[in-house]
């Protein structure tokens, strides 16, 4: 679980491609709800390619791992990592925040991982379906990974 203390409470197990989602039109990750400034870590090892501000994102940080997945982390108070930094699992990489299109939503991560060679049998007739192929579902690895030492 990459935020401190977080367990399947702190998120809802349906939120993963919900749709209608604002501007972004699915959800393609999901929010983990916490108290402002608690930790978030690396959900792996690997290097850091971006550390900074986009708009929809607000303080993001985008992590390649093993098998060429980007773990993506938004809404980050602050991030505390530079690109190219080397993380590994467990690794402080910023804290819980709410910035970018989550200004004025209670404090949460949102947390998403992509694939950068795409998973053709994901693809479904939902909305944005195709885009699946892409997009990986993180709860399974959430609930793989909860109560672990990260």
């Amino acid at each position: 679980m990459p935020v401190e203390g977080a367990d399947r409470s702190s998120y809802h197990s349906d939120s993963f491609w919900f749709y209608p989602w604002g501007k972004s039109i699915t959800h393609k990750g999901v929010d983990i709800f916490a108290k402002q400034g608690k930790e978030v870590r690396s959900s792996v090892s690997g290097i850091v390619i971006f550390s900074g501000n986009i708009d929809m994102g607000g303080n993001v940080v985008f992590v390649l791992g093993p098998k060429w997945k980007i773990h993506y982390y938004a809404h980050l108070k602050e991030s505390e990592v530079p690109a190219f930094f080397i993380v590994y699992k467990g690794s402080k990489i910023g804290s819980v925040g709410n910035t970018g299109n989550a200004i004025g939503k209670p404090p949460h991560l949102h947390y998403a991982i992509v694939t950068l060679f795409p998973y053709l049998w994901l693809a479904d007739q939902s909305i944005e379906g195709w885009k699946k192929i892409f997009y990986l579902n993180p709860i399974p690895y959430l609930k793989g990974n909860e109560r672990k030492s990260l």
